[in-house]
């Protein structure tokens, strides 16, 4: 990918990105997401903090070199969640349930990019500002901790995984609950 030539700037590597990806920074501020999966448009309400996380999170794409496609996204919601989020709650959602889709079709890869990011910082926390875009891609990924070698595994590491593992699936379970138990009142009025 392009956009992880070192001498880029993170500005110049971004725009690469989001061409290459046909996406835009208008999505920076829009208040609609907007999707297809497979023939379906899917549209869903921009949140503050999704709108706050969407500029960084490029900028990750750029920084670690996952790409923009499902095994790629279950890779970078795996790396931030390592890394840490913040206060960015939609990014805790968002990441999360792609860490855990992640685990049923690249489970390797998932968490590969989980131990990375337990071994490296990502940029939610700083300001977004010409000076950040302006640095190179090369000097942001050595002041993150992304220059060198992929760590190994500590046994931190592992049970800090297993733990996120588990509140994905909690969320998983919420979502099935908010559904089913709906329909199942339903049911039991209309079948009464």
């Amino acid at each position: 990918m392009t956009s992880l030539d070192s001498g880029l700037t993170l500005r110049e590597a971004r725009d690469a990105y989001l061409a290459e990806n046909d996406f835009s920074t208008a999505a920076y501020t829009d208040h609609w997401v907007r999707f297809k999966f497979g023939p379906l448009p899917i549209m869903f309400p921009a949140t503050r903090t999704r709108r706050e996380a969407i500029p960084f999170h490029d900028l990750h794409h750029v920084l670690t070199g996952y790409k923009a496609t499902p095994v790629g996204e279950s890779e970078i919601g795996a790396w931030e969640v390592a890394s840490g989020l913040k206060r960015l709650w939609a990014g805790w959602v968002l990441d999360l349930n792609v860490m855990g889709l992640g685990m049923l079709y690249a489970p390797r890869r998932t968490y590969r990019a989980f131990i990375r990011g337990r071994h490296s910082r990502n940029l939610y926390g700083t300001e977004y500002t010409d000076h950040l875009l302006s640095t190179s891609v090369g000097e942001m990924r050595a002041q993150i901790g992304l220059a060198g070698e992929p760590p190994h595994a500590t046994t931190g590491d592992k049970l800090a995984f297993a733990f996120w593992l588990c509140a994905g699936a909690s969320l998983y379970l919420l979502y099935a609950a908010s559904v089913l138990v709906p329909l199942a009142v339903l049911g039991w009025l209309l079948l009464g």
